[in-house]
């Protein structure tokens, strides 16, 4: 017989809030945003004492501000966000087998097969205690037998609380609730519902699933499946640490410093991008020489997390100029990102404007809809990368853009 699965979904809560509240104790019980200083800034993270004045994330802080006047702004350091990250990242490794690092403040672990031993419920309490005790920060959890319904009920638990949900008692669970409260339902899709009268989740376990599928397409079965209770994604476990590259070989060994720089920028340019595509974050960058003789030489560094290009491509760049020191011509050049985990850019924007939030979202779109090599740095034009892209380096401002014409 099948032993019931038990998935663990664990959220720190408001996570960047939290952090500053444990080095300045002061901000407890206090209205807090965190983000970029400002009038142009953007919202990173706000306290459960904004939200009643309908302050939300990623909101202009300016707006922010005019509707929490009385909020304490503080720019937020993604260092020390990491940092702690990390922290609680080892905590959970040290307890669970299994485990996912969903993004910066989010986990999953199966727990399944632990009730033989400690009882799955009794165990998650007691991580969530331990964890509450080492790192200083409130921590939420849900706890069913998928990764939807325990996302789910973490939600309905916060702030700094945890719920079970028994098996076989999902449908009941979720059908109060708002159908905004299925992952994977934005604000276009609820939009959609809205016009059919569906607000809750008991409209949609009462409609066939053909309905959802002809409204939806394929992520109507999706959704109507979740609404049910029915999930079946796995854990990803955190130690498969997952990681995106680039190389380049050159038709001809160089020692060409332009064309190096220019074809390291270009490639972290493009991995940075399918970061952002694909909704994760970066905490370890390594750059690969190999030489004339073939010897390979890498060097690697662990940094915030972040997907933007801006602070990238400068740590790419820092990296070649310590591992490049033989002075011979070089035959292939390499970029790699691992240390992957779930998250929006956002989060490395704390001291940067609308306006660059704006550019990087502007810029995505276009690459999205035209493809990758559609828009490109005004600085590197004229030269010699992947991909056939014409480019140079000349140390121009990493955020200047040209359009490619066709």
């Amino acid at each position: 017989m099948e032993k019931t699965k038990a998935i663990l979904h664990l959220d720190l809560d408001t996570f960047f809030v939290s952090v500053e509240r444990k080095l300045h104790p002061e901000l407890n019980n206090r209205p807090v945003l965190v983000g970029g200083l400002g009038d142009r800034g953007v919202v990173a993270a706000c306290s459960y004492e904004t939200r009643r004045y309908g302050v939300h994330s990623g909101m202009a802080m300016k707006v922010a501000r005019q509707l929490c006047p009385a909020a304490t702004v503080i720019k937020g350091e993604t260092v020390t966000y990491s940092k702690y990250s990390n922290e609680v990242t080892e905590i959970i490794k040290s307890k669970v087998p299994a485990f996912e690092k969903a993004s910066i403040d989010e986990f999953y672990a199966d727990l399944t097969g632990m009730d033989k031993f400690f009882g799955t419920y009794r165990f998650a309490s007691e991580l969530r205690q331990e964890i509450i005790r080492e790192s200083g920060l409130p921590i939420s959890f849900g706890l069913s037998r998928n990764k939807v319904v325990s996302k789910i009920a973490t939600g309905e638990a916060k702030p700094n609380n945890q719920l079970l949900i028994e098996s076989g008692n999902e449908r009941n669970f979720l059908a109060p609730l708002s159908v905004r409260k299925i992952p994977m339902i934005g604000a276009k899709t609820f939009q959609t519902l809205l016009g059919l009268g569906v607000r809750e989740i008991k409209t949609i376990q009462e409609m066939p699933v053909e309905m959802m599928e002809s409204v939806l397409g394929k992520n109507g079965r999706t959704i109507w499946k979740r609404a049910h209770g029915i999930d079946d994604i796995p854990i990803i476990p955190f130690h498969e640490r997952k990681s995106i590259s680039a190389e380049r070989t050159f038709h001809r060994d160089t020692i060409d410093m332009v064309q190096l720089n220019a074809t390291l920028t270009a490639m972290t340019e493009s991995l940075a991008y399918q970061l952002r595509r694909g909704n994760k974050l970066t905490s370890n960058v390594s750059v690969k020489i190999r030489y004339s003789d073939f010897n390979t030489y890498t060097k690697q560094a662990s940094i915030p997390y972040t997907s933007a290009d801006h602070i990238l491509i400068p740590k790419i760049e820092e990296l070649f100029r310590q591992l490049y020191n033989r002075r011979l011509l070089i035959r292939l050049v390499g970029v790699k990102f691992s240390g992957l985990v779930g998250g929006h850019y956002q989060i490395n924007l704390f001291d940067d404007s609308q306006e660059m939030l704006d550019l990087y979202n502007s810029i995505d779109r276009i690459r999205n809809r035209f493809g990758e090599d559609s828009v490109m740095r005004a600085s590197t034009i004229g030269g010699t990368s992947i991909g056939g892209r014409a480019n140079s380096f000349d140390g121009a401002p990493p955020m200047l853009y040209a359009h490619r014409q066709s």
